[in-house]
């Protein structure tokens, strides 16, 4: 859920399953394995349960991990990043997950 959140996220101003397909609607989003989110100000809440709060560079999410975003980098206290280029983003673990329209395709 968090390579989702951290997508999400980063299109919108700026991880249960990984999702891989996302449809941005609003301040919605709705995802192919079920997952659902709502942005109300600051705050994501997801249908798991779970929330993430940005604040300023920084995402912390309710599981107690947290994100900072520097530039085009973002870098997870779990010891992951990632790093967008464009409409994609590519991530530590060699997955990647691309921006077309409204969607979110990760591969």
């Amino acid at each position: 859920m968090y390579r989702t959140l951290a997508v999400v996220l980063s299109l919108w101003a700026t991880t249960a399953a990984q999702a891989e397909t996302c449809q941005l609607i609003g301040n919605q989003v709705h995802c192919d394995n079920g997952l659902f989110g709502q942005r109300l100000g600051n705050t994501t809440y997801w249908n798991d349960g779970s929330s993430s709060q940005q604040v300023g560079r920084f995402t912390h999410n309710s599981d107690g991990t947290s994100s900072q975003q520097i530039g085009d980098h973002s870098y997870s206290s779990d010891g992951s990043s990632s790093r967008t280029v464009g409409n994609t983003t590519y991530f530590s673990d060699g997955t990647s997950c691309r921006r077309i329209a409204q969607q979110i395709h990760c591969y």
